[in-house]
């Protein structure tokens, strides 16, 4: 059986206020990316209050972890999009179509009350390496 590998790179947010999780493990050809909010990293904020601006967010932060973990968004095979509000699920669509290209992975879109820090999107992912 694969290694467990912790992935970890200072181009993307690190775990929420210090929380007990990775961003991504690494386990054999595949990546699991813990959820991303639309966090920047210059700031520590929200990237903005739409939903689109924080799905933007959320998969530069991802692109940036599959990177480091020797992926990236071309290589996406399963997302779970978690949104506060579905009727933003439109408007998230529109950005997440325009980052997994032509073949996009497998998504599950979930509808749930609350998001950490007023977020109201969340990206998590496994990806092929």
């Amino acid at each position: 059986m694969a290694e467990k590998e912790v992935v970890r790179t200072d181009r993307a947010p690190g775990p929420f206020q210090g929380a007990p999780y990775n961003q991504a493990i690494r386990v054999g050809e595949l990546v699991f990316v813990a959820g991303q909010l639309g966090v920047s990293l210059s700031t520590g904020e929200l990237a903005g209050e739409s939903v689109a601006a924080q799905t933007e967010q959320a998969l530069e932060n991802m692109s940036a972890i599959l990177d480091a973990a020797g992926s990236g968004l071309d290589r996406l095979v399963k997302t779970t999009v978690f949104l506060v509000d579905l009727a933003d699920f439109a408007a998230m669509n529109e950005v997440y179509a325009r980052h997994v290209g032509d073949r996009p992975p497998a998504r599950s879109t979930v509808g749930i009350a609350q998001l950490p820090s007023g977020a109201r999107v969340e990206i998590e992912a496994i990806a092929h390496v």
